[in-house]
């Protein structure tokens, strides 16, 4: 097993462990972030800036059937599912690039797996022990299930 000293580990790559790696490597901190999936996290990848995306492209169409309103003549041919889907899929994917990017430029060290905390100071990552003068948790939540109310 391999180990490593940063003065950051963070467990957790979504939208509060990524900004707590890039604010800790700004102030000149050795940084881990160990994320399981994607960087970006549910937020990026399917939550938030898909939905927008999404809610944008419905903003653009509702505007067009209404542009008489504003004295602007235009003809409303309908909706595209799969331009609106590729659409939301470029966005997304243009925001991923961009966050991977500003990581490695950081010089934030990422170790892909599911992180274990073993001590306060400890996170162990496949065959990676990350020891850390700090440790962030950061690894998101699920929305409570209720019996009868399963969607």
């Amino acid at each position: 097993m391999s180990e490593q000293n940063f003065d950051l580990v963070v467990l957790g790559g979504g939208s509060g462990g990524y900004a707590a790696a890039l604010r800790a490597s700004q102030l000149g901190l050795t940084v881990a972030l160990v994320e399981k999936d994607k960087l970006g996290g549910t937020c990026l990848h399917v939550g938030c800036i898909p939905t927008k995306a999404l809610l944008h492209s419905a903003e653009v169409a509702d505007v067009t059937r209404d542009s008489a309103h504003y004295g602007v003549t235009s003809s409303f041919g309908g909706i595209d599912i799969a331009a609106v889907t590729k659409y939301r899929e470029e966005v997304v994917s243009s925001k991923f690039k961009g966050l991977t990017g500003l990581i490695k430029a950081r010089g934030i060290t990422v170790f892909a797996g599911e992180g274990k905390l073993v001590s306060p100071t400890t996170v162990e990552v496949g065959g990676d022990r990350l020891t850390g003068k700090n440790v962030v948790l950061a690894t998101g939540s699920y929305s409570r299930s209720l019996p009868g109310l399963e969607i």
